[in-house]
């Protein structure tokens, strides 16, 4: 049984949280479960990036996109062994191909 459709209804408008804070160095270690010099590592092969750039690592500030990046790498990494480098290019296919699908959809 399908759901009843109405043809006038408005769609839904939001906005993802995730994105929209900003949060520390060090919440983004606790959040991923890692030591601060592995996130500097993800920074350093472009993984992720703070929102505005700072000379010591202790100011640095993330997105929650790259909250969700940095997670996703991390996890790729444990899971699967990678270094920085590595991640950062399977993130990178990954992103591709979710922007070619997205394409297709068009």
């Amino acid at each position: 049984m399908s759901a009843p459709s109405n043809a006038n209804a408005a769609p839904l408008v939001g906005v993802v949280l995730e994105e929209q804070i900003d949060i520390t160095v060090d919440q983004v270690c606790a959040l991923c479960r890692v030591e601060r010099t592995q996130i500097v590592h993800l920074v350093e092969e472009g993984v992720i990036d703070p929102m505005q750039p700072a000379s010591a690592v202790a100011q640095w500030r993330f997105s929650g996109e790259a909250l969700a990046r940095a997670r996703r790498a991390v996890r790729l990494q444990r899971e699967l062994e990678l270094n920085p480098a590595a991640a950062a290019l399977v993130l990178d296919l990954l992103d591709e191909i979710a922007a070619l699908r997205e394409a297709l959809r068009r």
